[in-house]
Protein backbone atom coordinates (compact mmCIF):
# COMPACT_ATOMS: atom_id res chain seq x y z
CA UNK A 1 0.00 0.00 0.00
CA UNK A 2 1.69 3.48 -1.06
CA UNK A 3 1.92 5.87 1.39
CA UNK A 4 -0.59 8.21 -0.34
CA UNK A 5 -3.79 5.51 0.11
CA UNK A 6 -2.37 4.65 3.42
CA UNK A 7 -2.47 8.31 4.91
CA UNK A 8 -6.32 9.00 2.66
CA UNK A 9 -7.28 5.90 4.28
CA UNK A 10 -5.95 6.50 7.90
CA UNK A 11 -7.80 10.00 7.61
CA UNK A 12 -10.87 8.50 5.88
CA UNK A 13 -11.31 6.37 9.73
CA UNK A 14 -10.41 8.97 11.67
CA UNK A 15 -13.65 11.12 10.45
CA UNK A 16 -15.41 8.85 12.59
CA UNK A 17 -13.24 10.04 15.46
CA UNK A 18 -13.16 13.78 14.19
CA UNK A 19 -16.75 14.06 14.15
CA UNK A 20 -17.64 12.84 17.65
CA UNK A 21 -18.40 14.97 20.64
CA UNK A 22 -15.78 14.07 22.78
CA UNK A 23 -12.81 14.88 19.51
CA UNK A 24 -12.78 18.78 20.38
CA UNK A 25 -11.53 18.18 24.01
CA UNK A 26 -8.24 15.85 22.42
CA UNK A 27 -7.34 19.37 21.08
CA UNK A 28 -7.22 21.39 24.51
CA UNK A 29 -3.93 22.21 25.50
CA UNK A 30 -1.90 25.73 26.91
CA UNK A 31 -2.64 28.61 24.97
CA UNK A 32 -0.49 30.86 24.10
CA UNK A 33 -0.29 34.63 25.59
CA UNK A 34 0.63 36.53 21.89
CA UNK A 35 1.94 35.50 18.71
CA UNK A 36 5.55 35.23 17.96
CA UNK A 37 5.27 36.33 14.34
CA UNK A 38 2.51 38.26 12.65
CA UNK A 39 3.24 36.24 9.11
CA UNK A 40 3.15 38.88 6.24
CA UNK A 41 0.03 39.16 4.21
CA UNK A 42 0.23 41.88 1.91
CA UNK A 43 -2.03 40.39 -0.80
CA UNK A 44 -4.87 42.29 -2.20
CA UNK A 45 -8.40 42.44 -1.37
CA UNK A 46 -11.59 43.48 -2.64
CA UNK A 47 -13.06 46.59 -1.25
CA UNK A 48 -16.22 46.41 -3.12
CA UNK A 49 -16.49 42.76 -2.07
CA UNK A 50 -16.20 43.84 1.29
CA UNK A 51 -18.35 46.37 1.66
CA UNK A 52 -21.20 43.81 0.80
CA UNK A 53 -19.89 41.78 3.60
CA UNK A 54 -20.28 44.28 5.74
CA UNK A 55 -23.81 44.62 5.00
CA UNK A 56 -24.18 41.06 5.37
CA UNK A 57 -24.15 39.76 1.67
CA UNK A 58 -21.91 36.91 0.94
CA UNK A 59 -21.31 36.56 -2.49
CA UNK A 60 -18.62 33.71 -4.18
CA UNK A 61 -17.84 31.72 -7.02
CA UNK A 62 -21.13 33.98 -8.59
CA UNK A 63 -23.61 32.44 -5.80
CA UNK A 64 -24.96 34.72 -3.34
CA UNK A 65 -26.46 34.17 0.06
CA UNK A 66 -27.79 37.22 2.37
CA UNK A 67 -27.20 36.49 6.30
CA UNK A 68 -25.46 37.75 9.67
CA UNK A 69 -24.60 36.04 12.20
CA UNK A 70 -24.63 32.01 12.62
CA UNK A 71 -24.94 31.98 8.66
CA UNK A 72 -22.15 29.03 8.16
CA UNK A 73 -23.69 26.43 6.77
CA UNK A 74 -26.77 28.04 4.16
CA UNK A 75 -29.14 25.65 2.46
CA UNK A 76 -28.12 24.07 -0.66
CA UNK A 77 -25.03 25.65 -1.76
CA UNK A 78 -21.80 23.89 -3.40
CA UNK A 79 -19.11 22.40 -1.45
CA UNK A 80 -16.65 24.57 -3.20
CA UNK A 81 -18.59 28.12 -1.83
CA UNK A 82 -18.70 26.89 1.58
CA UNK A 83 -15.25 25.96 1.31
CA UNK A 84 -14.56 30.04 -0.03
CA UNK A 85 -16.77 30.96 3.07
CA UNK A 86 -14.76 29.15 6.22
CA UNK A 87 -11.39 30.05 4.20
CA UNK A 88 -11.83 33.49 5.57
CA UNK A 89 -9.67 34.67 2.55
CA UNK A 90 -12.39 37.26 2.50
CA UNK A 91 -11.15 39.34 6.07
CA UNK A 92 -8.64 41.34 3.10
CA UNK A 93 -11.67 42.36 1.23
CA UNK A 94 -12.77 43.39 4.65
CA UNK A 95 -9.56 44.94 5.78
CA UNK A 96 -9.57 47.01 2.14
CA UNK A 97 -12.65 48.53 3.06
CA UNK A 98 -10.59 49.97 6.07
CA UNK A 99 -12.07 51.74 9.33
CA UNK A 100 -13.85 50.77 12.67
CA UNK A 101 -16.89 49.02 11.05
CA UNK A 102 -15.21 46.66 8.91
CA UNK A 103 -12.87 45.78 11.75
CA UNK A 104 -15.51 45.17 14.18
CA UNK A 105 -17.76 43.26 11.37
CA UNK A 106 -14.42 40.85 10.88
CA UNK A 107 -14.13 40.44 14.20
CA UNK A 108 -17.33 39.57 14.88
CA UNK A 109 -17.17 37.00 12.04
CA UNK A 110 -14.34 35.72 13.51
CA UNK A 111 -15.90 35.66 16.90
CA UNK A 112 -19.58 34.01 15.79
CA UNK A 113 -17.39 31.07 13.68
CA UNK A 114 -15.18 30.05 17.27
CA UNK A 115 -18.48 30.11 19.19
CA UNK A 116 -20.68 28.13 16.60
CA UNK A 117 -17.89 25.74 14.18
CA UNK A 118 -15.38 24.61 16.56
CA UNK A 119 -16.75 20.98 16.25
CA UNK A 120 -15.11 19.15 13.47
CA UNK A 121 -17.17 19.47 10.37
CA UNK A 122 -16.34 17.57 6.67
CA UNK A 123 -15.56 20.88 4.43
CA UNK A 124 -14.32 23.59 7.35
CA UNK A 125 -11.96 21.09 8.84
CA UNK A 126 -10.70 20.00 5.83
CA UNK A 127 -6.68 20.57 5.91
CA UNK A 128 -6.51 23.16 2.70
CA UNK A 129 -9.52 25.03 3.98
CA UNK A 130 -8.58 24.75 7.60
CA UNK A 131 -5.16 25.75 6.45
CA UNK A 132 -6.56 28.81 4.42
CA UNK A 133 -8.36 30.14 7.50
CA UNK A 134 -5.29 29.75 9.78
CA UNK A 135 -2.89 32.22 7.44
CA UNK A 136 -5.68 34.11 7.07
CA UNK A 137 -6.95 34.72 11.01
CA UNK A 138 -3.12 35.04 11.04
CA UNK A 139 -2.30 37.36 8.91
CA UNK A 140 -5.07 39.98 9.58
CA UNK A 141 -4.53 39.44 12.92
CA UNK A 142 -2.93 43.21 13.12
CA UNK A 143 -6.30 44.46 11.08
CA UNK A 144 -8.66 43.27 13.50
CA UNK A 145 -7.47 41.34 16.47
CA UNK A 146 -4.52 43.62 17.87
CA UNK A 147 -7.06 46.27 19.33
CA UNK A 148 -9.55 43.81 20.92
CA UNK A 149 -9.94 42.87 24.48
CA UNK A 150 -8.11 40.77 26.75
CA UNK A 151 -10.82 37.80 26.37
CA UNK A 152 -11.35 37.68 22.64
CA UNK A 153 -7.38 37.62 22.00
CA UNK A 154 -7.43 34.67 24.29
CA UNK A 155 -10.27 33.04 22.50
CA UNK A 156 -8.70 33.85 19.51
CA UNK A 157 -5.30 32.32 20.04
CA UNK A 158 -7.16 29.05 22.05
CA UNK A 159 -8.84 28.32 18.90
CA UNK A 160 -5.53 28.88 16.30
CA UNK A 161 -3.44 26.28 18.62
CA UNK A 162 -6.64 23.76 18.48
CA UNK A 163 -6.66 23.95 14.48
CA UNK A 164 -3.25 23.83 14.43
CA UNK A 165 -2.69 20.74 16.73
CA UNK A 166 -6.10 19.21 14.42
CA UNK A 167 -3.66 19.88 11.46
CA UNK A 168 -0.79 18.43 12.57
CA UNK A 169 -2.24 15.58 13.52
CA UNK A 170 -4.30 14.43 10.17
CA UNK A 171 -1.49 16.02 7.08
CA UNK A 172 -0.40 14.47 5.11
CA UNK A 173 -3.79 12.63 4.70
CA UNK A 174 -7.03 14.37 3.47
CA UNK A 175 -5.90 16.77 0.62
CA UNK A 176 -3.68 16.35 -2.46
CA UNK A 177 -2.59 18.20 -4.95
CA UNK A 178 -1.98 22.36 -4.56
CA UNK A 179 -4.49 21.46 -1.44
CA UNK A 180 -1.28 19.47 -0.02
CA UNK A 181 0.85 22.41 -0.60
CA UNK A 182 -1.67 25.47 1.17
CA UNK A 183 -2.17 22.65 3.85
CA UNK A 184 1.65 22.25 4.83
CA UNK A 185 1.85 26.40 4.17
CA UNK A 186 -0.88 26.66 7.15
CA UNK A 187 1.07 24.55 9.15
CA UNK A 188 4.09 25.85 8.78
CA UNK A 189 3.49 29.45 9.26
CA UNK A 190 1.23 28.28 12.27
CA UNK A 191 4.13 26.80 13.52
CA UNK A 192 6.32 29.77 13.24
CA UNK A 193 3.03 31.95 14.63
CA UNK A 194 2.33 30.13 17.64
CA UNK A 195 5.08 30.07 20.45
CA UNK A 196 5.67 26.46 21.59
CA UNK A 197 4.84 25.08 17.69
CA UNK A 198 8.43 25.10 16.38
CA UNK A 199 8.13 21.26 15.88
CA UNK A 200 4.51 21.90 13.54
CA UNK A 201 6.47 24.17 11.51
CA UNK A 202 9.00 21.66 10.89
CA UNK A 203 6.40 19.20 10.07
CA UNK A 204 5.46 21.27 8.02
CA UNK A 205 8.09 22.41 5.89
CA UNK A 206 8.57 18.85 5.75
CA UNK A 207 5.63 18.00 4.15
CA UNK A 208 5.84 20.65 1.79
CA UNK A 209 9.24 19.47 0.56
CA UNK A 210 8.10 15.99 -0.06
CA UNK A 211 4.81 18.41 -1.97
CA UNK A 212 6.94 20.28 -3.84
CA UNK A 213 9.13 17.15 -5.27
CA UNK A 214 6.33 15.60 -6.44
CA UNK A 215 3.95 18.28 -8.16
CA UNK A 216 6.44 21.01 -9.21
CA UNK A 217 7.53 19.41 -12.37
CA UNK A 218 11.69 19.85 -13.67
CA UNK A 219 10.31 22.39 -15.69
CA UNK A 220 8.40 24.43 -13.18
CA UNK A 221 5.32 23.45 -14.19
CA UNK A 222 2.34 22.14 -11.79
CA UNK A 223 1.28 18.58 -12.12
CA UNK A 224 -2.50 19.87 -12.41
CA UNK A 225 -1.15 22.07 -15.78
CA UNK A 226 -3.38 24.67 -14.92
CA UNK A 227 -2.48 28.11 -15.36
CA UNK A 228 -4.62 29.21 -12.27
CA UNK A 229 -3.33 26.26 -9.96
CA UNK A 230 0.20 27.48 -11.10
CA UNK A 231 -0.44 30.62 -9.62
CA UNK A 232 -2.07 29.55 -6.49
CA UNK A 233 0.97 27.15 -5.90
CA UNK A 234 3.63 29.89 -6.63
CA UNK A 235 1.59 32.24 -3.95
CA UNK A 236 1.59 30.12 -1.33
CA UNK A 237 5.35 28.65 -1.94
CA UNK A 238 5.89 32.81 -1.61
CA UNK A 239 3.89 33.05 1.85
CA UNK A 240 5.77 30.70 3.04
CA UNK A 241 9.58 32.09 2.20
CA UNK A 242 7.59 35.40 3.69
CA UNK A 243 6.78 34.06 6.52
CA UNK A 244 10.15 32.41 7.45
CA UNK A 245 11.97 35.56 6.43
CA UNK A 246 10.08 37.31 9.28
CA UNK A 247 10.67 34.47 11.73
CA UNK A 248 14.35 35.17 10.95
CA UNK A 249 14.75 31.61 9.64
CA UNK A 250 16.74 30.06 6.96
CA UNK A 251 14.63 29.78 3.79
CA UNK A 252 15.19 25.66 2.53
CA UNK A 253 17.16 25.44 -0.82
CA UNK A 254 14.00 22.82 -1.96
CA UNK A 255 11.82 26.23 -1.50
CA UNK A 256 14.01 29.10 -3.20
CA UNK A 257 14.42 26.16 -6.33
CA UNK A 258 10.49 25.41 -6.47
CA UNK A 259 10.04 29.32 -6.35
CA UNK A 260 12.82 29.90 -9.03
CA UNK A 261 11.36 27.26 -11.51
CA UNK A 262 7.46 27.83 -10.79
CA UNK A 263 7.68 31.58 -11.61
CA UNK A 264 9.29 31.58 -15.03
CA UNK A 265 6.84 29.13 -15.92
CA UNK A 266 3.29 31.13 -14.88
CA UNK A 267 5.05 33.74 -17.28
CA UNK A 268 4.83 30.63 -19.99
CA UNK A 269 1.25 30.34 -19.62
CA UNK A 270 0.36 34.03 -20.13
CA UNK A 271 -0.77 35.93 -22.89
CA UNK A 272 0.49 39.59 -23.74
CA UNK A 273 -2.70 41.29 -21.67
CA UNK A 274 -1.23 39.71 -18.85
CA UNK A 275 -3.36 37.48 -17.95
CA UNK A 276 -3.81 33.64 -17.84
CA UNK A 277 -4.05 30.94 -20.92
CA UNK A 278 -7.16 28.98 -20.31
CA UNK A 279 -6.37 25.58 -20.05
CA UNK A 280 -7.35 22.42 -17.40
CA UNK A 281 -9.48 24.70 -15.75
CA UNK A 282 -8.56 27.99 -15.64
CA UNK A 283 -9.69 31.65 -15.81
CA UNK A 284 -7.78 34.41 -17.23
CA UNK A 285 -7.26 36.35 -13.48
CA UNK A 286 -6.28 40.21 -13.08
CA UNK A 287 -3.26 40.89 -14.59
CA UNK A 288 -2.01 43.16 -11.85
CA UNK A 289 -2.70 40.30 -9.07
CA UNK A 290 -0.44 38.62 -11.72
CA UNK A 291 2.20 41.12 -11.86
CA UNK A 292 2.16 41.38 -8.41
CA UNK A 293 2.81 37.70 -7.39
CA UNK A 294 5.87 37.85 -9.99
CA UNK A 295 7.09 40.80 -8.54
CA UNK A 296 7.16 39.55 -4.88
CA UNK A 297 8.00 35.95 -6.36
CA UNK A 298 11.35 37.59 -7.12
CA UNK A 299 12.64 35.23 -9.84
CA UNK A 300 13.77 36.53 -12.48
CA UNK A 301 13.78 33.34 -15.23
CA UNK A 302 12.49 34.13 -18.36
CA UNK A 303 9.49 32.23 -19.86
CA UNK A 304 10.49 28.86 -21.43
CA UNK A 305 9.52 28.28 -25.21
CA UNK A 306 9.15 24.23 -24.38
CA UNK A 307 8.04 22.58 -21.19
CA UNK A 308 9.02 18.50 -21.73
CA UNK A 309 7.18 17.96 -18.72
CA UNK A 310 4.52 19.38 -17.86
CA UNK A 311 3.55 19.97 -21.47
CA UNK A 312 2.72 22.97 -22.91
CA UNK A 313 4.82 24.85 -26.27
CA UNK A 314 4.84 28.46 -26.25
CA UNK A 315 5.69 30.22 -29.77
CA UNK A 316 6.00 34.37 -30.16
CA UNK A 317 6.67 36.56 -33.66
CA UNK A 318 6.53 39.54 -32.94
CA UNK A 319 3.83 40.56 -31.16
CA UNK A 320 1.77 37.01 -32.10
CA UNK A 321 1.74 34.87 -28.89
CA UNK A 322 0.60 31.23 -29.82
CA UNK A 323 -0.01 28.18 -26.79
CA UNK A 324 0.04 24.77 -27.38
CA UNK A 325 -1.20 22.09 -25.02
CA UNK A 326 1.21 19.03 -25.52
CA UNK A 327 0.88 17.26 -22.48
CA UNK A 328 -0.51 14.33 -21.13
CA UNK A 329 -3.70 14.71 -18.62
CA UNK A 330 -2.87 14.91 -15.17
CA UNK A 331 -2.60 11.87 -13.08
CA UNK A 332 -5.44 10.28 -11.13
CA UNK A 333 -6.02 11.98 -8.08
CA UNK A 334 -5.54 15.06 -9.54
CA UNK A 335 -7.62 15.26 -12.53
CA UNK A 336 -11.17 15.92 -10.97
CA UNK A 337 -11.02 19.42 -12.47
CA UNK A 338 -8.71 18.68 -15.54
CA UNK A 339 -10.03 19.46 -18.69
CA UNK A 340 -10.31 16.69 -22.42
CA UNK A 341 -8.11 19.70 -24.49
CA UNK A 342 -5.01 18.17 -25.64
CA UNK A 343 -3.24 19.63 -28.77
CA UNK A 344 -5.46 22.63 -27.72
CA UNK A 345 -4.72 26.08 -29.11
CA UNK A 346 -4.61 29.89 -28.26
CA UNK A 347 -3.58 32.82 -30.35
CA UNK A 348 -3.14 36.52 -29.22
CA UNK A 349 -2.42 39.42 -30.96
CA UNK A 350 -0.68 42.12 -29.19
CA UNK A 351 -3.09 42.55 -25.98
CA UNK A 352 -6.41 41.10 -28.00
CA UNK A 353 -7.17 36.89 -27.43
CA UNK A 354 -7.95 36.06 -31.27
CA UNK A 355 -8.20 31.86 -30.54
CA UNK A 356 -8.91 30.76 -26.77
CA UNK A 357 -10.47 27.48 -25.29
CA UNK A 358 -13.80 28.28 -23.62
CA UNK A 359 -12.29 28.56 -19.83
CA UNK A 360 -13.75 27.83 -16.71
CA UNK A 361 -16.62 28.76 -14.68
CA UNK A 362 -15.43 29.16 -10.80
CA UNK A 363 -17.14 26.27 -8.36
CA UNK A 364 -17.34 24.12 -11.55
CA UNK A 365 -21.03 23.86 -11.16
CA UNK A 366 -23.87 22.55 -13.49
CA UNK A 367 -24.90 23.30 -16.12
CA UNK A 368 -21.16 24.05 -17.17
CA UNK A 369 -19.42 21.85 -14.99
CA UNK A 370 -19.00 18.82 -17.50
CA UNK A 371 -19.16 21.07 -20.95
CA UNK A 372 -16.65 22.97 -19.85
CA UNK A 373 -13.99 20.09 -19.49
CA UNK A 374 -15.41 18.85 -22.87
CA UNK A 375 -12.96 18.16 -26.33
CA UNK A 376 -15.27 20.67 -27.72
CA UNK A 377 -15.14 23.41 -25.43
CA UNK A 378 -11.55 23.50 -26.74
CA UNK A 379 -9.86 24.69 -30.02
CA UNK A 380 -8.73 21.54 -31.35
CA UNK A 381 -9.74 18.58 -33.31
CA UNK A 382 -12.88 16.26 -32.25
CA UNK A 383 -13.66 12.71 -33.29
CA UNK A 384 -17.40 11.93 -33.35
CA UNK A 385 -18.29 14.43 -30.70
CA UNK A 386 -16.04 12.39 -28.40
CA UNK A 387 -13.59 13.53 -25.80
CA UNK A 388 -10.04 12.85 -25.96
CA UNK A 389 -10.36 11.75 -22.43
CA UNK A 390 -13.12 10.30 -20.62
CA UNK A 391 -14.76 12.35 -18.21
CA UNK A 392 -16.39 9.47 -15.86
CA UNK A 393 -19.67 10.53 -14.01
CA UNK A 394 -17.65 11.31 -10.68
CA UNK A 395 -15.21 13.54 -12.59
CA UNK A 396 -11.89 11.37 -12.78
CA UNK A 397 -10.90 10.49 -16.05
CA UNK A 398 -11.13 6.83 -17.55
CA UNK A 399 -9.78 6.81 -21.29
CA UNK A 400 -7.15 9.14 -21.93
CA UNK A 401 -3.95 10.05 -24.08
CA UNK A 402 -0.78 7.75 -22.89
CA UNK A 403 1.78 9.33 -24.97
CA UNK A 404 2.01 13.28 -26.74
CA UNK A 405 4.77 13.29 -28.61
CA UNK A 406 6.08 16.74 -29.51
CA UNK A 407 9.21 17.56 -32.32
CA UNK A 408 10.23 21.60 -32.10
CA UNK A 409 12.53 23.21 -34.85
CA UNK A 410 13.65 26.82 -35.09
CA UNK A 411 15.00 28.46 -38.00
CA UNK A 412 15.85 32.20 -38.58
CA UNK A 413 12.51 33.48 -36.21
CA UNK A 414 10.13 30.79 -37.70
CA UNK A 415 8.72 28.24 -35.52
CA UNK A 416 7.68 24.68 -36.68
CA UNK A 417 6.21 22.63 -33.49
CA UNK A 418 4.41 18.48 -34.27
CA UNK A 419 2.17 17.14 -32.08
CA UNK A 420 0.53 14.01 -31.92
CA UNK A 421 -1.56 12.00 -28.93
CA UNK A 422 -2.96 8.70 -28.90
CA UNK A 423 -6.48 9.53 -26.66
CA UNK A 424 -8.87 7.70 -29.61
CA UNK A 425 -6.89 5.05 -29.99
CA UNK A 426 -8.65 2.80 -27.97
CA UNK A 427 -12.31 4.11 -28.95
CA UNK A 428 -11.58 4.52 -32.74
CA UNK A 429 -7.77 3.22 -33.37
CA UNK A 430 -6.89 6.99 -34.60
CA UNK A 431 -4.51 8.95 -33.34
CA UNK A 432 -4.77 13.11 -33.60
CA UNK A 433 -1.25 14.89 -34.62
CA UNK A 434 -1.36 18.65 -35.19
CA UNK A 435 1.49 20.85 -37.18
CA UNK A 436 1.85 24.19 -36.75
CA UNK A 437 3.83 26.88 -37.96
CA UNK A 438 4.38 30.42 -37.18
CA UNK A 439 6.48 32.97 -39.52
CA UNK A 440 8.95 35.33 -38.11
CA UNK A 441 7.00 38.27 -38.04
CA UNK A 442 3.87 36.54 -36.05
CA UNK A 443 1.76 37.37 -39.41
CA UNK A 444 1.60 34.63 -41.08
CA UNK A 445 0.47 30.97 -38.92
CA UNK A 446 -0.54 27.65 -40.62
CA UNK A 447 -1.41 24.75 -39.60
CA UNK A 448 -2.53 20.69 -40.39
CA UNK A 449 -4.63 18.41 -38.27
CA UNK A 450 -4.40 14.59 -39.31
CA UNK A 451 -6.30 11.70 -37.94
CA UNK A 452 -4.68 8.46 -39.03
CA UNK A 453 -4.92 5.17 -38.63
CA UNK A 454 -2.97 3.26 -35.48
CA UNK A 455 -4.22 -0.05 -35.93
CA UNK A 456 -7.51 -1.16 -34.37
CA UNK A 457 -7.75 -1.65 -30.57
CA UNK A 458 -10.20 -4.18 -29.12
CA UNK A 459 -12.28 -1.82 -27.93
CA UNK A 460 -12.30 0.56 -31.03
CA UNK A 461 -15.05 1.16 -33.10
CA UNK A 462 -15.72 2.86 -36.50
CA UNK A 463 -15.78 6.74 -36.56
CA UNK A 464 -18.15 9.01 -39.01
CA UNK A 465 -17.19 11.96 -38.29
CA UNK A 466 -14.33 14.96 -37.26
CA UNK A 467 -14.83 18.56 -36.03
CA UNK A 468 -12.01 21.04 -36.00
CA UNK A 469 -12.58 23.79 -33.79
CA UNK A 470 -11.35 27.11 -32.94
CA UNK A 471 -13.35 29.14 -30.29
CA UNK A 472 -13.12 32.75 -31.04
CA UNK A 473 -12.88 35.47 -27.72
CA UNK A 474 -16.14 37.35 -27.65
CA UNK A 475 -14.66 40.77 -28.75
CA UNK A 476 -13.62 39.30 -31.76
CA UNK A 477 -16.26 39.84 -34.98
CA UNK A 478 -16.37 37.02 -37.59
CA UNK A 479 -17.86 36.38 -41.03
CA UNK A 480 -17.92 33.89 -43.76
CA UNK A 481 -16.29 34.78 -46.76
CA UNK A 482 -14.69 33.40 -50.06
CA UNK A 483 -18.02 31.39 -50.92
CA UNK A 484 -18.05 29.92 -46.88
CA UNK A 485 -14.34 28.36 -47.85
CA UNK A 486 -12.70 30.92 -45.32
CA UNK A 487 -13.50 33.78 -42.18
CA UNK A 488 -12.70 36.66 -41.88
CA UNK A 489 -12.10 37.97 -37.90
CA UNK A 490 -11.70 41.80 -36.79
CA UNK A 491 -10.12 42.30 -33.89
CA UNK A 492 -11.27 45.39 -31.43
CA UNK A 493 -8.47 47.52 -32.83
CA UNK A 494 -9.94 46.91 -36.17
CA UNK A 495 -6.85 44.37 -36.99
CA UNK A 496 -8.34 41.65 -39.53
CA UNK A 497 -7.19 37.94 -40.05
CA UNK A 498 -8.20 35.38 -42.78
CA UNK A 499 -8.82 31.57 -41.68
CA UNK A 500 -8.49 29.37 -45.06
CA UNK A 501 -9.00 25.72 -44.54
CA UNK A 502 -9.35 22.76 -46.54
CA UNK A 503 -10.06 18.83 -45.81
CA UNK A 504 -13.51 19.78 -44.48
CA UNK A 505 -16.51 22.28 -44.24
CA UNK A 506 -16.51 25.92 -42.82
CA UNK A 507 -19.14 27.42 -41.05
CA UNK A 508 -19.34 29.57 -37.71
CA UNK A 509 -21.07 28.41 -34.57
CA UNK A 510 -22.44 29.81 -31.45
CA UNK A 511 -20.12 29.15 -28.42
CA UNK A 512 -19.46 30.42 -24.74
CA UNK A 513 -16.59 32.14 -23.06
CA UNK A 514 -15.76 31.24 -19.39
CA UNK A 515 -12.71 32.65 -18.89
CA UNK A 516 -13.49 35.82 -17.25
CA UNK A 517 -14.02 35.13 -13.57
CA UNK A 518 -17.95 34.99 -12.85
CA UNK A 519 -19.26 35.77 -16.22
CA UNK A 520 -20.84 33.52 -19.27
CA UNK A 521 -20.06 35.66 -22.24
CA UNK A 522 -21.55 34.42 -25.86
CA UNK A 523 -18.85 33.84 -28.28
CA UNK A 524 -18.12 32.41 -32.00
CA UNK A 525 -16.31 29.19 -33.10
CA UNK A 526 -15.40 28.26 -36.65
CA UNK A 527 -15.99 24.56 -36.83
CA UNK A 528 -14.23 22.79 -39.95
CA UNK A 529 -15.97 19.85 -40.30
CA UNK A 530 -16.07 16.48 -42.23
CA UNK A 531 -16.53 12.37 -42.59
CA UNK A 532 -13.72 10.05 -41.75
CA UNK A 533 -12.44 8.18 -44.95
CA UNK A 534 -11.23 4.13 -44.62
CA UNK A 535 -7.53 5.00 -46.03
CA UNK A 536 -4.48 5.54 -43.79
CA UNK A 537 -5.33 8.93 -43.74
CA UNK A 538 -8.68 9.35 -42.33
CA UNK A 539 -9.02 13.36 -41.86
CA UNK A 540 -6.42 15.69 -43.36
CA UNK A 541 -7.19 19.60 -42.75
CA UNK A 542 -4.58 21.88 -43.64
CA UNK A 543 -5.23 25.64 -42.53
CA UNK A 544 -3.97 29.14 -42.29
CA UNK A 545 -4.35 32.05 -40.46
CA UNK A 546 -2.74 35.42 -42.13
CA UNK A 547 -3.17 38.99 -41.18
CA UNK A 548 -5.48 41.52 -43.53
CA UNK A 549 -5.29 45.23 -43.99
CA UNK A 550 -6.29 46.97 -40.86
CA UNK A 551 -9.60 49.16 -41.79
CA UNK A 552 -9.17 52.67 -42.77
Amino acid sequence: MSGNVFQDLRYGVGKLLYASPVYRYTLIGRAPNELTIVPPDSWPGNAERGTAISAGELSFLGETVRGGKHAWRPAGMSDAWLAELHGFDWLRDLRAVGGDAARRRARDLVEDWIEHQTGWQEIAWRPDILATRLFAWLGQHDFFCASADDDYRRRYLATIARQAKHLARVLPGGVEGAGLIRAAKGLTVAGLALPGHEASARQGLRILERACHRQILPDGGHVARNPQTQATVLRDLVDVRSALLAAEQEIPAFLLGAIDRAAPFLRMLRHNDGRLALFNGSCESEDWQIDMLLAQADARGRAPSSAPHTGFERIVANRTVALLDTGTPPQAGLDHHAHAGTLSLEVSIGKERLITNCGARPGNRDPWATVQRSSAAHSTMVVDDTNSSEILADGTFGRRPQKVRVERSEDDGDTWVSASHDGYVPAFGLEHERRLYMASGGDDIRGEDVLSRAGVASTARPARGFALRFHLHPTVQASLVQNGSAVLLRLPSGIGWRLIAEGGTVSLAESIYLGESEDVRRSEQIVVSGALEAGASAARVKWALKRVPKKT
